[in-house]
């Protein structure tokens, strides 16, 4: 195996992580760059409303990244953790409980309701 067969691997892996900054970064700055040298009003304006727009969402991003990271096998260890210190049956009925209350905030009408 070549070294372009292995820079071929390790590109086809990861173009993902490489291909995220050149969307959202390498070409909004290309077309900028392009709009302040035609001197358009409308084209500066579009791309600067695009910048703030990216700033804010990287801002967000970044202020609530432990949130986004929640991934589900956090949930499950979690969940194991529980069930090691409360047991299956303490488990069994958080989840029961949990269910019904979801059914019973989300329930519009009431069966028992007479007219």
């Amino acid at each position: 195996m070549g070294s372009g067969d292995i820079l071929f691997t390790v590109v086809a892996k990861n173009i993902d992580v490489l291909a995220m900054p050149l969307v959202s970064l390498v070409y909004p700055l290309y077309c900028s760059v392009k709009a302040i040298e035609t001197k358009s009003r409308i084209d500066g304006q579009q791309w600067l409303t695009c910048w703030v727009l990216y700033s804010l969402i990287t801002l967000f991003e970044l202020t609530f990244s432990k949130l986004i990271e929640c991934k589900p096998d956090d949930v499950l260890s979690t969940a194991e953790k529980y069930i090691q210190e409360n047991g299956p049956e303490a488990f069994e009925r958080l989840i029961a409980r949990a269910d019904r209350e979801a059914r019973s905030s989300y329930s519009i009408f009431r069966d028992d309701y007479e007219y």
